[in-house]
């Protein structure tokens, strides 16, 4: 275990809203049939936004499900990442990763997250987003996260705008999205920044 804290990974983070049913937990290898399952029923509801190899990218052998799941779990274990998958009434509904962790002077990481559309518009995943922020600035003891987002996506805006998530820049041809080089507007906020409600906390302001 290299988080540092027992309680960091893996974990298992329950909102405390009851009605929400909503629950955070650590993904597994089991999960890739039912993973590809829901992403393939949301193809086009995610496609324009799932990250893609740029050409002449060097991948680590085909990109199946399972390796992409260890590959997640492999970063994990050694304190890099934190992937957990959305639960809605113990249905699988999308997933939220805690990515590229910095130790060091800059205790960081980035956050990424989907949903299905079946579950979308009900405030679940700005939920889903404050609890692993929260877990991040607590058990995690990470200082400061960053989100990323295209523009375009006015879904996942809305979420950095429900948590008030302040934006600090705007990245030209950030990352390789659907299939070309696409800009992002970038959003942090640190622990100092965090009331004591947490990040959950600032959904009911």
């Amino acid at each position: 275990m290299r988080w540092g804290h027992a309680a960091a990974w893996p974990a298992r983070l329950v909102d405390p809203d009851p009605t929400t049913r909503l629950v955070l937990r650590p993904m597994a290898v089991r999960d890739a049939q039912e993973w590809m399952d829901v992403r393939t029923r949301n193809a086009d509801w995610l496609r324009p936004w799932d990250a893609t190899a740029p050409p002449g990218a060097e991948v680590d052998g085909p990109a199946t499900l399972k390796r992409v799941v260890r590959r997640l779990l492999r970063a994990a274990d050694h304190g890099e990442a934190m992937p957990f998958v959305i639960e809605v009434g113990g249905e699988f509904a999308g997933q939220v990763t805690v990515n590229s962790v910095v130790r060091g002077s800059a205790q960081s990481a980035s956050i990424g997250y989907w949903i299905d559309q079946r579950f979308a518009g009900r405030g679940l995943m700005a939920r889903s987003v404050a609890l692993a922020i929260d877990h991040c600035f607590g058990p995690g003891r990470l200082h400061r996260i960053e989100i990323g987002i295209r523009p375009e996506n006015s879904n996942s805006l809305r979420v950095v705008e429900k948590l008030q998530m302040a934006e600090y820049g705007y990245a030209p041809r950030y990352l390789h999205i659907s299939g070309a080089w696409r800009d992002h507007r970038l959003y942090a906020v640190t622990v100092e920044e965090v009331g004591p409600g947490g990040m959950l906390g600032r959904l009911s302001r």
